[in-house]
């Protein structure tokens, strides 16, 4: 039989901080809630997470990502987080989407939302089957699942994933980025 696994999962990808830590097979979660900041945040929250049941850094055995849809910054804070540690701390880091983590613990079929700019949604619909492609769709976001049970989620699936041998995270992004070059010609640099 194998040990129960100890795993530190997080996400920033919205208004939040969340970590969950799963170990003797129960998930501790804790979300901070906040617009922005997440990644000043980020890593001394995780460490009051794992000091909080006794545990550092080298008793994981692996870490969880969310990896979006949601805020682009947030996504790459999360990300750079998981890969930086993974290499650090030689474990593998485990990315889950948040339709996946939506459509946790749901029968099929299942339409997981995820609020979209523009008073929008992103849907993927989920049946026995398994996931359809992801749509963004003109119409209000329905209600959503709490943080805390998101990212509750997030470390059961990376957990579920843990000895699976996977590509490392990358984002998903439903969308480019807004961000524009400058239209300023690049200023010269003398020698």
């Amino acid at each position: 039989m194998q040990p129960k696994p100890v795993l530190l999962a997080f996400d920033t990808s919205a208004a939040h901080c969340a970590a969950a830590l799963l170990f003797d097979d129960r998930v501790v979660t804790r979300v901070d809630a906040m617009a922005k900041g997440q990644a000043e945040h980020l890593m001394p929250m995780l460490e009051e997470v794992l000091a909080s049941e006794a545990l550092g850094w080298r008793d994981l055995d692996g870490i969880g990502v969310g990896v979006g849809p949601g805020n682009f910054t947030g996504i790459r804070i999360s990300l750079s987080a998981a890969r930086g540690l993974a290499l650090g701390l030689g474990k593998p880091a485990i990315g889950v989407n948040g339709f996946d983590a939506r459509a946790f613990g749901e029968t099929p079929p299942y339409m997981a939302t995820i609020p979209a700019p523009r008073d929008q949604s992103y849907v993927q619909h989920f049946t026995t089957d398994g996931p359809n492609t992801p749509l963004q769709v003109a119409k209000p976001a329905l209600p959503q699942k709490a943080a805390d049970d998101l990212i509750h989620a997030v470390a059961r699936i990376a957990a579920s994933r843990l000895h699976i041998e996977m590509r490392r995270p990358a984002p998903l992004y439903m969308r480019s980025a807004d961000a524009a070059p400058p239209r300023d010609p690049a200023p010269l640099l003398l020698p």
